[in-house]
């Protein structure tokens, strides 16, 4: 490589990192909530509550469930959480092509007296997946991936809602 050919390549590095501080690009950190004590409901509720657990236990103190509800500062509410499976694509002789995988999560963040902090709210995750009836056990396997592809895609979405909730 030539020194002109290593100095092109240098600036262009240069300017590419500059573009990018530029734009406002930073990697997610830690989230910082306005609150030390979390109860989620139900107790212990399905996958996504205990991932959910799990994923905010370094920043906050999640109540264990024979602890009193009115101990936490913030309660979350799960008040639903659907999966689901539709098809959404047929071959000619009516075989199944495509399916649609949901997960539908509707939660409300509130104070333990009932004081609501966050309006009861729906996230939706979907993701479309081929079928092939001579790789059912791959596709099977598939489809539990992208679900839980989508579900913890829906808890970092909750921590980001929980990071803010303000007290007040």
């Amino acid at each position: 490589m030539t020194r002109r050919a290593t100095l092109v390549l240098i600036s262009q590095a240069s300017l590419a990192g500059l573009a990018l501080a530029a734009c406002g690009f930073k990697l997610r950190g830690n989230q910082n909530y306005a609150f030390q004590t979390l109860a989620i409901m139900p107790n212990p509720g399905g996958a996504l509550a205990i991932e959910l657990r799990r994923s905010v236990a370094s920043a906050v103190r999640v109540l264990a469930a024979d602890e009193s509800l009115m101990q936490a500062q913030v309660v979350l509410d799960i008040v639903q959480e659907q999966r689901e499976k539709t098809v959404v694509g047929v071959n000619s002789s009516g075989q199944v092509r495509e399916f649609q995988l949901r997960i539908r999560v509707k939660f409300r963040v509130r104070k333990p007296d009932g004081q609501e902090l966050t309006p009861e709210t729906e996230i939706l995750q979907q993701r479309d997946i081929s079928f092939n009836e001579s790789a059912v056990l791959a596709k099977e396997a598939e489809e539990v991936l992208l679900y839980r592809d989508m579900q913890t895609d829906i808890v970092q979405q909750l921590m980001r809602r929980l990071a803010s909730v303000k007290l007040s």
